[in-house]
């Protein structure tokens, strides 16, 4: 209940208005039967829920996903010949160092 409120506070503008006002009275119905604590209920309820937010998981991927195509295009854009630019492409060096270990009993 608590995540999807935050979601809906968070990312509700990227949805419709007919789509937020479900997914709050979903909120509201799930909240009631979880008060009355009736479990057929509830579950029914928690599934309904899930039913309405997904449109608004949808819209949320969708933006994600279309930031990150926009941010591609435009790191790829400045580089000539369609040629990846090399430090893209090496990872990291955190000077990390495999080794092996014995343990030992002291006793």
């Amino acid at each position: 209940i608590h995540s999807t409120k935050k979601s809906v506070t968070e990312h509700g503008d990227k949805i419709t208005a007919d789509e937020k006002t479900a997914i709050e009275a979903a909120l509201t119905e799930l909240e009631a039967a979880s008060k009355a604590g009736d479990t057929a209920d509830i579950t029914a309820k928690t599934e309904a829920l899930s039913a309405a937010s997904q449109k608004l998981g949808e819209a949320v991927y969708a933006e994600a996903q279309a930031k990150q195509a926009a941010e591609q295009a435009a790191s790829g854009a400045g580089v000539a010949g369609g040629e990846q630019a090399t430090s893209a492409a090496k990872p990291k060096d955190d000077n990390v160092v495999d080794a092996d270990f014995k343990e030992v009993k002291r006793g």
